[in-house]
Parts: structure tokens; C-alpha cells; sequence
């Protein structure tokens, strides 16, 4: 898959990239959303596909209204990690990150995610940023050497200060070890020179920061452990390593004996993307900061700590919303090779479907806790929300029998009382699906679209318009009773394009909606034109 320009996205994306439709209500139209760049030493999980799915939704849903939108993805490709799986696997390190980035960049394709910017730390354009940010970081006076004592560990590519580990027993060996805290992994004592970031001169600034930005780290539960952990103090941070320890990676500029450190260096990508350093002539410099950016939870302390620090040392802006979600468990415990309990993320899009997956992700997915993953709660919201309730009533709706000219009606002038219910929930639903959706529940943001149609499906039945089709002085009751079916279906159909973009496609097409009318604005008000339904694209939900 090549990384994608701008403008140049999947047939599905196209119509959140068409500028001459911005809505000319939007204080700002430019968004700016990223996932994690994922670490290459191992291949893409279920957590993985989770992060691009609900990054991609996002991104979708600012193109709903109107924006254009960046978004970017990539790999993390240096660190000692990287060093010792690519030994592991008797090749170069450069050759061991080639090939697992490709698997990376073949699950965004699997997955229909439109990113614009597919980020590499390998790239030059990348390491020139890098370079950039340190010599500006050292310019200001942030960068210092000096030697650092403390608890390392490979797998976290992390120092931790002696708060942040304990002795445990290792269930194998039965001996005793430390291990950081926070992620189990087991540390070991390192005494070398390195560089360091005075991070502990940004507590005060990082507070202020989170307190002036009520949605700077959500949800709730992170950012109170993010200013947890700036209460408890900040130790300055070492951001480089010996190169006889660490030559995988990109040497500190003008002292090649050391190689910077893994964290400054991937926090670096987000600049990156946007073409930093910036002159003149960069295209995408308006796009930053970001207004999104998705990462896993057993990272946020790295970009809701580090990052936002690196950024005011530079004097750059700093990110809008850090998002960072729960993991995925399976049978409520933590999916792992050895116990058999992982999910392949290719399988799974292969089995279910591209736009039932994501949709089951991103509305069943954990952000304050853990979601629990389950294969047959795919196939349960497949057949209750997606077949039962919005096939069947797209179905029921554009029957011949009732449709027979294939004419989308309008309602009559007056509101009559049995519609006066199912009217004011339709005119409702994208109001509050946006602003449940803005607020990060999207759960609850996909419940009021379910909800309308689960009443639009009792509305027709109770209405029997098969019924009416057989009385022509009922004809305009019939077409009373199909309008808010088939709005019930558009409005649904457009509200859910971000999270199942191929799907609401073709829903729309049969609808007969224009590519012109399928933004945000257009699902807050009614159809006032009569329009020819599309072609028939088969069963829009058909049995798996």
C-alpha cells in the first residue's frame, strides 16, 4: 500500500476530502488526528487494528463536517528492542523493520483507514525533524549531560526511578527481580552517561496546562493518574544512550558517540507528518497541533507528560486532546501468545467484514476500562443493530410494492399525531450523536442512532403501510409512513459513514443521496426535494 497524499485517498475517504464542500459554520477548517506510531518488533494485534480504526473514525467524522483533515500512522523502528529481534531473526535491523512495517501498512489497507501520512523513524525526512527538534531543545538550554543511575527496561524502552519498581517473584525461575510497576516488565540497575531533558522544570507548566484544557488527556481516569504522577515530582529525563549500548538509532548530532533516545526520538513523528521543520513552503504546518491523538493507555504517560513538555521547550502549541484508551482482554484476561487467547486482526476483518469490525470496535471498545473482545459479539451487533434493525427497515422501506414509482416522498405540510414522536427523535439524533460522539462516549453516541431506528422499525410496522399501498385515498399516509423510514435509514446512513464507510456507501446510493449531501449538516434537517432511489446493490447485510 503506498502512503496516500493528501487529497489522494480510498474511494470510501473521498468524500471526507472535497474542499469546495467545508461548511462555512467551522471556526477552523483544518483537523489534525494520529495513532501511535507502532513499535516493529513484533506484528499487528487486535490493539493495533483498534487505535487506526478509532484514529480513522475520527478523522472521518471532522471530513463529516466539512474539514480537511491529516491524518497520520508509522511505525517506531529504532531501539535496542528492534536490535535484539532482528538478531533473533538473523537479519539487519533496517530489513527486520522493512518487513514489519509493511505488515502495518497492509492492516490499514485490510482495514479502510485513509491516513495521509504513513510515518517511518528510518526516514530521512523523519531523522532531519529529529535533528531539528534537538538542536532547539539544546539552543534553549533544556538538553544537558550528565550520568544517569536508575532501573532500565529493555521491553518499556524506559527508565524508572525506585517509586516506580518492586521485587516480585518470577512463576518461572522462582527467583526474585525487580519489575517497573507500571507495566510488569522486569528492569535492570544501568549506570552510564547520557543526555538529559529538564523535565523537571515543566511540572507547574503541565498542571496549568491540563487545568486550563479540561479535554487536554481524556478520559477522566487518565488524566487524574497523568496529574498524579506530575504531583509526585518530575526527574529529568534521559534522552540518549551510549552508541556502544544503543547504535540502532540516530546519532545525537555533533556527538556521535551517543544515539538519542527512542522516546524523542518517535514523539519527533507527529512533527514529522506535518513536514517540520517548517519554511515557507510547507504545505501542512497549518495542521498542527494536533486535535487527536490516539494512543493506548500504557503509553499516556509519554504523550501527556514528555511530549507535551518537549513541545513548550521548543515553543511549539501543544496537542488539543490525547485520547488514550483501555486495552482488550479476552475471557477478562489480558490476550497473550502463551495462552492462546489473542485475536489476528487480518482473520477477523476477513471473516466478519471490514465495516462490521470497525464498527464493533469503536462502539464496544474500552476507553475508561477494558473492553472484553469477543468474536461473537461481532456477529451479535452484525445481526441485531446492522441486519435487524438498519437492513431490514433500508429493506421493508424501498420495497417495490410500496415504492412502486421508485420516488423518494416528502411528508405532507402538517404533522400528524402519530408521527409526532418519531418525528422529533429524528430531527434530534445528529445533534445528539455529535455531541455525545465530540465528548468521546461513542457508545452512547451509537445508541441514539440504534435507538431511532429500532422506533422508525416499530413506527412502520405499527403503521401498516402494506396495508395502505392497497387504498389510494391513503396515499398520502403511505408516503407519510415511508418518508420517516427512509429518513430514519439517510440520517443513519450519514451519521455512520465515519465508522462504516464502504457500507453507508452504498446505503446512501440506494437512497439516492448525492455525494453533495452527505455531511453532518445535511443529517440535521429534513428531506424537502423528492428524489429517485439508487440502483439495488444486493442485501446490504447479508447473513454471515
Amino acid at each position: 500500500m503506498r502512503v496516500l497524499g493528501l487529497w489522494n485517498v480510498s474511494k470510501q475517504a473521498q468524500f471526507a476530502f472535497k474542499p469546495t464542500l467545508i461548511s462555512k459554520h467551522l471556526n477552523h477548517t483544518k483537523a489534525f488526528v494520529t495513532t501511535p506510531i507502532y513499535y516493529v518488533n513484533a506484528v499487528p494485534h487486535i490493539g493495533h487494528l483498534y487505535s487506526t480504526v478509532l484514529a480513522d473514525t475520527i478523522r472521518r467524522h471532522y471530513a463529516l463536517h466539512g474539514k480537511q483533515v491529516l491524518m497520520s500512522t508509522g511505525t517506531d523502528e529504532h531501539g535496542l528492542k528492534i536490535q535484539q529481534a532482528a538478531d533473533k531473526n538473523n537479519m539487519k535491523p533496517i530489513e527486520f523493520c522493512d518487513k514489519v512495517s509493511e505488515s502495518f501498512k497492509s492492516l490499514c489497507e485490510a482495514a479502510d483507514i485513509g491516513y495521509t501520512s504513513f510515518e517511518r523513524t528510518t526516514n530521512k525526512h523523519h531523522i532531519l525533524a529529529v535533528n531539528e527538534l534537538w538542536d532547539q531543545l539544546l539552543k534553549k538550554g533544556y538538553l544537558y549531560k550528565g550520568k544517569h543511575e536508575g532501573w532500565y527496561a529493555v521491553s518499556d524502552e524506559a527508565f524508572y526511578t525506585k517509586n516506580q519498581v518492586h521485587e516480585v517473584v518470577d512463576e518461572k525461575s522462582g527467583e526474585k527481580v525487580m519489575v517497573a510497576i507500571e507495566s510488569g516488565q522486569r528492569v535492570e540497575w544501568t549506570v552510564e552517561e547520557n543526555y538529559k531533558f529538564k523535565l523537571s522544570a515543566f511540572g507547574d507548566r503541565l498542571l496549568e496546562w491540563i487545568d486550563a484544557n479540561p479535554k487536554s488527556i481524556v478520559p477522566n481516569n487518565r488524566k487524574n493518574e497523568v496529574k498524579s504522577w506530575i504531583n509526585a515530582g518530575l526527574a529529568d529525563l534521559s534522552v540518549s544512550r551510549l552508541r556502544s549500548r544503543l547504535d540502532w538509532g540516530i546519532p545525537v548530532p555533533n556527538d556521535p558517540d551517543h544515539t538519542i533516545y527512542v522516546w524523542l526520538d518517535a514523539l519527533t513523528n507527529y512533527l514529522t507528518a506535518t513536514g517540520y521543520p517548517w519554511n515557507k513552503d510547507s504545505k501542512n504546518k497549518d495542521f498542527f497541533p494536533p486535535d487527536v491523538q490516539v494512543v493506548g493507555k500504557d503509553i499516556v504517560r509519554f504523550h501527556a507528560i514528555y511530549w507535551p513538555a518537549f513541545l513548550m521547550a521548543a515553543e511549539l502549541p501543544l496537542p488539543k486532546q490525547i485520547l488514550a484508551h483501555a486495552h482488550w482482554t479476552m475471557g477478562k484476561q489480558k490476550m497473550s501468545k502463551s495462552r492462546g487467547n489473542v485475536a489476528d486482526p487480518f482473520q477477523v476483518l476477513k471473516d466478519c467484514g471490514v465495516d462490521p469490525v470497525r464498527y464493533y470496535l469503536v462502539r464496544d471498545g474500552g476507553l475508561a476500562d477494558d473492553g472484553d473482545y469477543s468474536e461473537d459479539m461481532i456477529r451479535t451487533r452484525y445481526k441485531k443493530d446492522l441486519a435487524s434493525q438498519l437492513g431490514n427497515l433500508l429493506n421493508r422501506s424501498t420495497a417495490k410494492t410500496l415504492l412502486s414509482d421508485g420516488i423518494v416522498p416528502i411528508k405532507s405540510d402538517t404533522l400528524d399525531d402519530r408521527d409526532e414522536f418519531m418525528h422529533k427523535e429524528i430531527s434530534e439524533t445528529a445533534e445528539n450523536f455529535d455531541k455525545a460522539f465530540e465528548e468521546r462516549e461513542f457508545s452512547r453516541a451509537y445508541t441514539y442512532i440504534f435507538d431511532m431506528l429500532s422506533h422508525a422499525n416499530k413506527h412502520f410496522a405499527d403503521n401498516e403501510p402494506w396495508n395502505l399501498a392497497k387504498k389510494p385515498e391513503e396515499k398520502q399516509r403511505l408516503n407519510d409512513v415511508l418518508f420517516y423510514s427512509l429518513e430514519a435509514c439517510r440520517i443513519a446512513g450519514i451519521l455512520l459513514q465515519p465508522v462504516m464507510p464502504t457500507k453507508m456507501d452504498s446505503l446512501l446510493t440506494r437512497l439516492g443521496v448525492s455525494e453533495n449531501d452527505r455531511y453532518f449538516k445535511n443529517a440535521k434537517e429534513f428531506t424537502k426535494v423528492e428524489r429517485p432511489l439508487g440502483e439495488i446493490d444486493g442485501v446490504l447485510f447479508p447473513r454471515l
